[in-house]
């Protein structure tokens, strides 16, 4: 008896974080109403003026390449006017969304290594973390005797920009994978060679008069990820961390309660963390405090939404806000002085939305620029003094707040972040004293998978999509996977929804299985591992390749899967293709727009000989119905185990 109260204890502690979606869904409603009376709508409105969607589109089947259509594809119209089939068009626009992701995550790489090529030691940025850069310049055989870090922090730069372009060869981080991995993307003709070649490469092969042939077309799409994942986005992380600091893990908030009704508030939201460090450094600005205490306010309180939430929260302990959809939700609370964004994934109803309340919307970049919104453009040499003033006006904007249009819900999570591969490496040096090199060993990792206390690991990740219920997918899988032993590693708005929910903190150790929580009590982890922002998923592909190294095994055998229960945008499309490339089966919960091509959906789900299983060892899966979804993946990893036989 004493026992079973210890065990409903630590359960009852650990459900004290847990925040039940029906409850958040509650106060979501409550916002929502809030806004109205002030003449706000929501994308929850915008989605039901948007339905039904159209079925061409959902399909994939619609052509509009040229300008002798738009055609689309129809029982008595099997083919396009130049006479391209079904599966040329499906496929061809599978390659386009490929290329329109690929060219977003790798355009943030290339803007920090624009940012670290700038970066000295009097300038608004810094080398933070000189370790790294001195293994990175090791790697690329940068010299760096007795020369100073910022001229070594250029020349990486430099030869990082010189990936995007380069005429001859492949992505330098392709020699980061298992050997069995870059001999397969080479021997199959999917290695990534300039990150701005494959990008022009998706678009030549798809206009008009071009390819048609979809196992050419697919083919081309999985090495156009493979620039992004092993190229763009591994670029984006390498530096920033370089650059603001590897994260280590740290402790955190999250939810809509971290805004402070008593503070001045200022969001910051996008992908790019050049902007947000700033806000952070000037937030924290005893003058600017001293400002804010003068209106009438207890300090400055910074808060993340999307991925800049994930940069800031792994870095700094920055709350986290909330994910994707939860940005508009933000602004519906009324206490928001600031709204400041960068790059990707913004609604574009954040102007309006502002002007409904007292909310300043400030963009930051040229690739950003939206109506309503005040322009203020970030550059490396002039980011000190544009944070400063952004700041300034939001602490100035506090005394114009209508403090009765304030509801802030009382929903906030402890979340424990920041789980690089370095720091994983780390805390497992902590239970074992393994460390063998620059890398380190995940033997130990190995270990509990192979001896059956961990079953297996997954790696989720993606946005949220409204045209499925917010985060739910997210969370019933991940509390379905870890009572099943299954360990997850997170990054982007699928982390966000971890955190939201209270299984991103230790003590949510209670609600896994009897393995997991073995593992997270040794090892002092939650079992939910933040890996960070969106481009960071580089960090679970070479995550996944030292556990392969270090097991003895290629990339495919591993009991690792992917998966993006909610995924939206064409970034997620080019990462599915880098994941399943790198060799993990990835599973999908929204079903990507290939539809009316049975042949397309075979090539990438694994229905005919020759196809994405054939060449790189993994496929898609696409399953609608979540519980299913989960089912799917339990057993796909029970499979690989009984392949291994453990």
């Amino acid at each position: 008896m004493e026992a079973e109260k210890i065990l409903n204890d630590r359960i009852e502690k650990a459900t004290q974080n847990l925040i039940p979606l029906e409850k958040m869904e509650e106060e979501y409603a409550k916002l929502i109403e809030n806004g109205a009376k002030k003449g706000a709508d929501s994308y929850t409105y915008r989605v039901k003026n948007q339905t039904p969607h159209c079925k061409f589109g959902e399909e994939g089947i619609c052509c509009r390449i040229c300008t002798m259509g738009p055609c689309r594809i129809t029982a008595k119209a099997p083919r396009g006017i130049c006479g391209c089939d079904v599966h040329g068009i499906v496929a061809r626009n599978y390659v386009r969304f490929t290329a329109g992701g690929t060219a977003t995550h790798s355009d943030h790489g290339r803007a920090i290594c624009h940012t670290l090529y700038e970066a000295s030691a009097d300038g608004n940025y810094h080398v933070k973390d000189p370790e790294k850069l001195m293994r990175l310049a090791k790697e690329w055989e940068i010299p760096t005797e007795g020369r100073d870090i910022y001229d070594i922090a250029h020349d990486a730069a430099l030869i990082g920009l010189e990936e995007y372009g380069k005429p001859f060869g492949f992505q330098r981080f392709i020699d980061r994978a298992t050997p069995e991995r870059k001999e397969t993307w080479i021997r199959e003709e999917v290695a990534p060679r300039a990150i701005d070649r494959e990008v022009s490469t998706d678009l030549h092969m798809t206009h008009m008069g071009c390819s048609s042939e979809a196992y050419a077309l697919i083919r081309q799409a999985l090495r156009s990820g493979l620039s992004d994942g092993w190229g763009g986005s591994m670029m984006g992380t390498e530096m920033s961390d370089i650059m603001f600091g590897t994260p280590m893990p740290i402790d955190c908030e999250a939810n809509l309660g971290t805004i402070k009704a008593d503070y001045v508030n200022i969001m910051v939201h996008g992908h790019d963390p050049s902007v947000s460090e700033m806000i952070i450094y000037y937030s924290e600005d005893p003058e600017m405090i001293q400002k804010a205490k003068d209106l009438g306010a207890k300090g400055i309180n910074v808060v993340g939404v999307c991925c800049t939430s994930n940069e800031v929260a792994m870095r700094h302990g920055i709350s986290m806000a909330g994910n994707f959809l939860q940005q508009e939700n933000c602004i519906l609370t009324g206490a928001i002085e600031a709204c400041v964004v960068d790059v990707q994934c913004i609604f574009p109803a954040l102007g309006p939305l502002s002007k409904c309340f007292h909310t300043k919307f400030i963009t930051t970049s040229e690739i950003a620029r939206m109506p309503e919104s005040q322009f203020i453009q970030f550059d490396p040499h002039t980011a000190g003094r544009d944070a400063k003033k952004i700041v300034e006006m939001a602490v100035e904007n506090y005394k114009n707040r209508d403090k009765d249009s304030v509801y802030i819900p009382d929903m906030k999570t402890k979340a424990t972040v920041g789980y690089s591969c370095e720091a994983i490496v780390k805390q497992l040096d902590t239970v074992t004293n393994s460390f063998v090199d620059e890398i380190g060993t995940y033997k130990p990792l190995v270990e509990c998978v192979t001896s059956g206390v961990l079953r297996g690991a997954v790696a989720m990740v993606g946005c949220n999509n409204p045209r499925v219920r917010a985060d739910l997918a997210h969370i019933s899988l991940m509390k379905k996977l870890l009572k099943n032993d299954i360990i997850l590693v997170l990054s982007g708005c699928s982390a966000q929804a971890a955190a939201k929910a209270g299984l991103m903190c230790k003590e949510a150790k209670e609600v896994c299985g009897a393995g997991l929580k073995r593992v997270c009590e040794l090892a002092d982890i939650p079992p939910v591992l933040h890996m960070g922002s969106c481009v960071d998923i580089s960090r679970m592909m070479l995550l996944v390749n030292y556990i392969a190294r270090d097991w003895g095994i290629d990339v495919p055998q591993l009991p690792i899967l992917g998966c993006a229960p909610e995924w939206m945008s064409e970034k997620a499309v080019s990462i599915g293709n880098y994941v399943v490339a790198t060799g993990i089966d990835t599973f999908l919960g929204i079903v990507p727009y290939t539809s009316g091509s049975q042949l397309v959906t075979d090539i990438l789900c694994g229905g005919v000989e020759d196809g994405v299983q054939s060449w790189v060892g993994a496929h898609f899966f696409f399953e609608t119905d979540i519980d299913k979804l989960g089912d799917m993946m339990i057993e796909r990893i029970e499979e690989k185990r009984r392949a291994l036989n453990i």
